[in-house]
């Protein structure tokens, strides 16, 4: 597989340092010793302008050119990606910091707007960082003709990143392209897209029905799947409990959805089905985060494909503060603790604007830290065609890559899982509880 170039860039190890200030007698007002600061960062020159904020400690007396990084200050990282680079041109891409004295709200408890202390730039040679790491700068630089210096570490490295589009939307079983090499270069051509995956999704008939639109079940699959979740399935509803108030069957109840991620030869490696249906809390049409849905992520033996394992967990539910957004928790399963295992992530996502999936810390076996994967979901009602990223780090073989497809697969269908039950579904979700009954 042939990675798309990207490029890291780090920001920590944020300090200020303030010159002595004589405070005359009766002034009121902002004063940077004993008021909280902070700054932006903007990555200027690139459409769009990324940009971040941290709070800005102060240093003491005490401290030398050897700079603990805060706790209070934790690392800012930024992501240039293919088409940024193209952007860019060979030109250096320029970190522009701000630095304030005040709260970073604005008007707070009856304090004044932030003032401006000064503001830096730092020059980075992302085309070279795409090859090696790069130490764009590390200890003080000066922020005007104040006096005032900021301490930074400004570094980039590379991040290359294995680049995956859906051809449809995961419900219709669409087919799941690479686009390789210069991903830049190649979405100008609208070449370089190899397939590299199937997906088949299915409602199983046992625990609701398939819609008419649907393409029929995997046949080899989703006997040996399902036969292995029911040991699995958590709260397996009764026809008494799916109806609502009114005595009348629900007809879009969210459960029994699996896609199963299929490689070029047709065989099935990997998997994501719901183990616990997306269901409304009493008296709401919300799955609620104190009852949310949860999708298992699965991976074939490799000695025995009738065998499957549990790898990672997904719950979605749907917040209502503070906006209305779909929240997903995702975590590693351990055998040994009945499926229950670490916390990796937990993201809330615009429900209208939808937004990105992100993993950023090691994944256990996949050894290593920083960015894991990526994947869009576009908001409800609107037509979704996840592009994913993984980074190369943390995969070892395309059965790696797969696990990624099933769980993008999964967080995109959480956002229709996780729609109001005031709304319907489309009809290719949508599940007619009368046919079971």
């Amino acid at each position: 597989m042939d990675p798309c170039p990207f490029v890291r860039l780090t920001v920590d190890s944020l300090l200020l340092k303030l010159p002595p200030i004589t405070r005359p007698a009766g002034h009121a007002g902002i004063h940077p010793t004993t008021t909280p600061c902070f700054c932006t960062l903007t990555l200027v020159d690139l459409v769009p302008s990324p940009s971040k904020s941290s709070p800005l400690p102060l240093s003491s007396p005490t401290d030398t050119d050897q700079i603990t990084p805060s706790p209070s200050c934790p690392s800012i990282s930024f992501t240039i990606d293919p088409t940024m680079l193209q952007r860019l041109n060979g030109r250096c891409a320029e970190l522009l910091v701000s630095v304030y004295a005040g709260h970073q709200t604005g008007h707070a408890c009856g304090v004044g707007p932030a003032r401006a202390i000064g503001r830096v730039r730092i020059s980075v040679d992302a085309e070279k960082a795409t090859s090696q790491a790069v130490m764009a700068q590390s200890g003080w630089v000066g922020l005007g003709a104040g006096g005032a210096l900021l301490h930074i570490v400004v570094r980039a490295e590379p991040d290359p990143r294995y680049v995956f589009q859906f051809g449809g939307e995961p419900e219709c079983s669409p087919v799941v392209f690479q686009i390789q090499g210069n991903w830049a270069r190649s979405r100008r051509s609208g070449c370089a897209q190899q397939p590299v995956f199937s997906c088949r999704f299915n409602v199983d008939r046992r625990r609701s029905t398939r819609s008419r639109s649907l393409p029929p079940p995997d046949r080899s699959t989703k006997g040996k799947i399902h036969s292995w979740l029911d040991s699995l399935w958590q709260g397996d509803i009764s026809p008494r409990a799916l109806k609502n108030p009114t005595g009348r069957p629900r007809s879009d109840q969210r459960k029994g959805w699996t896609v199963t991620i299929h490689d070029l030869s047709g065989s099935p490696v990997a998997a994501a089905s719901m183990v616990t249906p997306f269901v409304p809390s009493p008296g709401s049409a919300r799955v609620s985060r104190s009852n949310p849905g949860a999708w298992l992520i699965m991976r074939p033996d490799q000695s025995c494909p009738t065998t499957w394992h549990p790898w990672a967990r997904l719950e979605g539910w749907r917040e209502r503060r503070p906006s209305d957004s779909l929240g997903l928790r995702f975590e590693l399963t351990d055998p040994t603790s009945n499926g229950t295992g670490a916390p990796i992530a937990e993201i809330s996502l615009g429900a209208k604007k939808g937004g990105q999936f992100v993993i950023e810390t090691g994944l256990g076996s996949l050894c290593g830290e920083g960015f894991v994967m990526g994947t869009t979901v576009e908001g409800e009602g609107k037509i979704s065609k996840p592009t994913v990223q993984v980074g190369v780090r943390h995969v070892t073989c395309m059965a790696d890559v797969a696990l990624f497809i099933a769980l993008s697969a999964a967080v995109d269908l959480s956002m229709d899982a996780c729609r109001l039950f005031s709304q319907k579904l489309r009809k290719e979700l949508c599940v007619d509880m009368e046919e079971v009954f």
